[in-house]
């Protein structure tokens, strides 16, 4: 359970994002950006009840555009953090609901935001216990994975979360390309905060990798 917690804490995925409307690129950045904050600047002991008010404004968002994969996949990540924040058994329903929102977004447009809900998905599945308690699947983990690193190849949340998988299935020489790949990514416009964390998080891996 704790590295299904820590897992959830560190769901992100790629933008730039898709090209819309307007209103919905600028609904889809609000979204992105307050996750940011929250994931990497926000105080541990507040971080609940701010994921808990945008749980609530990202549904508002995806209910805002019908038909739009973009907010669902943001949806879907904020209420993974949620998740990651409350713990127990009420973070097993969270994670429940968020991969129903998140294959919401799949059969609309798997590839937006560079496939994002792939990815995201994927985290799920190889973070979430398995059966009795959870719908954890390392098979289907890798299958999910690996078609974000399809859409997504240089992209530096697809080689991370790639990367950790095969950490934790014990795969640690493989995992290495992948993490030094997340490491060589391009910037994403506008994602400051998370590519610096983001690195931050690849580079302790790493560090940890190399230690043993």
């Amino acid at each position: 359970m704790k590295n299904l917690l820590m897992g959830l804490l560190a769901l992100s995925c790629a933008l730039p994002l898709a090209a819309a409307a307007a209103p919905l690129d600028d609904a889809v950045t609000e979204l992105q950006h307050d996750w940011e904050v929250i994931r990497y600047q926000t105080p541990a002991a507040e971080r609940e009840k701010r994921y808990e008010a945008l749980a609530a404004k990202a549904h508002h968002a995806s209910e805002s555009f019908p038909g739009r994969s973009e907010p669902l996949v943001w949806e879907g990540i904020v209420v993974s953090s949620l998740a990651g924040e409350k713990g127990g058994l009420g973070a097993l329903s969270l994670v429940k609901q968020a991969r129903t929102i998140y294959e919401q977004a799949i059969s609309i447009d798997a590839k937006a935001l560079d496939g994002s809900a792939y990815n995201s998905l994927g985290v799920l599945y190889y973070k979430v216990p398995g059966w009795p308690l959870g719908f954890g699947d390392k098979a289907k983990a890798r299958e999910l994975l690996q078609k974000a690193l399809a859409i997504n190849p240089q992209g530096i949340d697809p080689n991370y979360f790639f990367g950790e998988f095969l950490v934790e299935t014990d795969h640690a020489d493989e995992a290495m390309t992948y993490l030094e790949r997340a490491l060589q990514a391009p910037p994403r416009p506008g994602r400051q905060i998370a590519d610096t964390g983001r690195r931050e998080e690849v580079r302790a891996l790493l560090a940890k990798l190399k230690a043993h």
